[in-house]
C-alpha cells in the first residue's frame, strides 16, 4: 500500500506492590500498582472494570505513602523490573495479537442520523472554483446584528474574541442578499493535521500560518471533531455544553470574508482570494474517540462505534489529512515531560512505563489490539499515554474512509534536520506556493514551536533501561507502520 510519505531516511492474582525507583531520590511520594503475575484466581475476573472503578474513587489514593528507601542498584532494579515486564512472552503474546482486522465502515444513513443537525448545516456540494469547501448558509432572523455573541470559542481564546470583535464591526459589508434573503459565505478546513502530539504539529502548522494562502486561520487546535462537538473540554471535567457546528464554522470567517471578496471582484489579487485555504491542527483528531464511551455511559466497550474520521469524511471526502511521526519512543517520554505538572523524573517516567506496558498486556490477553487501542476504561487507568504510540492502527483505520493519495505521513526527524525539503513537500500537497524569497527565508528562520521546557530539560533524557523496555515494545508496531508506508524510516532504526 502506496501513501504520501515524506521522509528522508486470563488467570489473575491482585496484590499490592510498590515500585523501586532506579537512583537515589530525597523522601517522595511512591506510587503503587496491581501485579496480575499469578495464576490462582477466578478465570472470570474482569481486571479491566476493576481498575476502572479503583480509578473512579473520587479523593482516593491506594496505597501511597511517603518512604526514604535505602541504598539500591539502580542497574539490578531496572534490569529485574525489565526481565519481569519485558519477557519473551509477552513480547510473543503482543506480537500475535498485531494482526490488523479490517474495521467495519459505518452506514452513511448512521452517521447522519447521530448529528442531523450537522449535515443539514453543511451541504454535500461547495461553491466551485474556490479551493477551501465554501458555501452560502442563509442567515437567520435569530442571529441577529450579532454573529459572535453566542460561540464557546471566544469564551476561551482572547485571540478569537478580538478577531469576532473586528469582523463584527463590518460583517454587514460580507452579507449577500437575494430575494429578500440574507447569506454569509461559511468554510470547513480544507486541510487537518489530525496528529500526533508531541510531534511538531504546532510548529508545523505555524509555519503554514506565514503563507499568503493560510494566514487567515485563528486557533490551531479547536478539539471540536473529537471533544468539543459532544460537550467536552476535558473528559476528566465532566460534560460541561456542546459547541455546535455554528461556533466551529465561525473559526474560519475571516478566511471566508476574504475569499468571498474574490467571489465577486474583478481585480488582478481577486484570483488569489480564491486561493486561500483553511485548515486546524487538532492533534486529538487522530487518535481519540473518547467521547462515544461517555455518551453511551459505557468506557468499557471493545469499540466506538462511531470515529471522527467516518464524520470528516461524511461531510468532506476530499479532504487533505496530514500526519506528523516521531519516534514512539521520544514521543512519549516528551509526551509525558509536558503533560506531568508535578514530581516527574526519569525514575517516575521508568516507572509509569513499566506500569502502562504491563496493563496493555493484560489487556491484550482478553481484548483485541484494536480493543486495548481504543478502550477508554484502558487509557484512564494508564499513568503514560502508551496506545497514541501505536501508530499504525490509526493510520489504518484513517485509510478505511480517505484515499491513500489524500493523506501525507510526515517524520518529526525529516522535518527537524531538514525543514526547507520538508516543508517543500507539504506545499506541494497542499497546492501553493511558490513563496517569494523574503517568505521562504522568514519560514525556515523562524526558531522552533512548542519546544521542551527549560525545566524539563534540566531532568536530562530518559534512562537507557527505559529505552531499551520501550524500544523492544514499539518494534513491532513499528514494523506494520513502515510495512504499511512501505518505508523503512519508520522502523526508527529499530529493527
Amino acid at each position: 500500500m502506496q501513501l504520501k510519505v515524506c521522509s528522508t531516511q486470563r488467570d489473575h492474582n491482585l496484590s499490592f506492590h510498590s515500585l523501586p525507583l532506579a537512583g537515589n531520590y530525597r523522601t517522595r511520594l511512591v506510587r503503587t500498582f496491581l501485579d496480575f503475575r499469578c495464576t490462582n484466581t477466578p478465570r472470570n475476573l474482569d481486571t479491566m472494570l476493576l481498575l476502572s472503578h479503583l480509578r473512579c474513587i473520587s479523593k482516593a489514593k491506594l496505597v501511597t505513602f511517603l518512604v526514604r528507601p535505602a541504598d539500591t542498584s539502580t542497574n539490578t532494579a531496572d534490569v529485574l523490573l525489565d526481565k519481569s515486564f519485558m519477557d519473551r512472552k509477552m513480547l510473543l503474546n503482543i506480537n500475535s495479537k498485531l494482526q490488523y482486522t479490517s474495521r467495519k465502515v459505518p452506514d452513511k444513513k448512521d452517521i447522519v442520523d447521530t448529528n442531523p443537525h450537522l449535515f443539514s448545516v453543511i451541504p454535500r456540494h461547495f461553491f466551485p472554483g474556490v479551493k477551501s469547501p465554501c458555501w452560502y448558509q442563509e442567515i437567520s432572523k435569530e442571529l441577529g446584528s450579532d454573529p459572535y455573541k453566542s460561540n464557546r470559542f471566544t469564551l476561551r481564546s482572547k485571540t478569537f474574541k478580538n478577531i469576532c470583535d473586528h469582523m463584527r464591526a463590518d460583517f454587514h459589508q460580507h452579507v449577500w442578499r437575494r430575494d429578500g434573503r440574507r447569506f454569509r459565505l461559511r468554510c470547513l478546513p480544507y486541510f487537518y493535521i489530525i496528529g500526533q502530539p508531541k510531534c511538531g504539529t504546532t510548529d508545523l502548522f505555524h509555519r503554514l500560518l506565514m503563507l499568503p494562502e493560510v494566514k487567515f486561520n485563528i486557533i490551531k487546535e479547536p478539539h471540536w471533531w473529537t471533544r468539543k462537538r459532544f460537550g467536552y473540554i476535558r473528559f476528566r471535567t465532566g460534560f460541561q455544553e456542546r459547541f455546535p457546528i455554528d461556533d466551529y464554522l465561525d473559526l474560519f470567517d475571516l478566511a471566508a470574508q476574504s475569499i468571498q471578496g474574490g467571489i465577486y471582484g474583478n481585480s488582478s489579487g481577486d484570483h488569489h482570494a480564491l486561493q486561500i485555504i483553511t485548515g486546524e491542527a487538532s492533534a486529538s483528531t487522530m487518535w481519540d474517540n473518547q467521547a462515544w464511551s461517555y455518551l453511551h455511559g459505557d468506557i468499557n466497550k471493545s469499540e466506538p462505534p462511531f470515529l471522527a474520521q467516518d464524520f470528516i469524511h461524511a461531510v468532506q471526502p476530499g479532504a487533505k489529512i496530514i500526519i506528523m511521526l516521531r519516534d514512539p519512543v521520544e514521543r512519549l517520554y516528551s509526551d509525558y515531560l509536558y503533560f506531568t505538572m508535578v514530581n516527574k523524573s526519569s525514575e517516575d517516567f521508568h516507572q509509569k512505563v513499566i506500569e502502562s506496558v504491563h496493563l496493555f498486556q493484560r489487556c491484550l490477553s482478553d481484548r483485541s489490539l484494536r480493543s486495548c487501542v481504543y478502550n477508554t476504561s484502558l487509557y484512564n487507568t494508564m499513568p503514560v499515554r502508551l496506545t497514541l504510540g501505536m501508530y499504525f492502527v490509526f493510520l489504518l483505520d484513517w485509510l478505511t474512509v480517505f484515499h491513500k493519495e489524500q493523506i501525507l505521513v510526515l517524520r518529526l526527524e525529516d522535518y527537524a534536520a531538514n525543514l526547507k525539503e520538508t516543508i517543500k513537500n507539504v506545499f506541494d500537497f497542499l497546492d501553493v506556493g511558490p513563496l517569494s524569497a523574503d517568505t521562504e527565508a522568514a519560514l525556515t528562520k523562524r526558531p522552533m514551536s512548542n519546544t521542551r521546557r527549560t525545566q524539563d530539560k534540566s531532568l536530562g533524557p530518559m534512562l537507557p533501561s527505559t529505552r531499551n523496555l520501550l524500544s523492544r515494545f514499539y518494534q513491532p508496531f513499528n514494523h506494520e507502520l513502515a510495512s504499511v508506508l512501505d518505508s523503512k524510516a519508520f522502523l526508527w532504526g529499530y529493527s
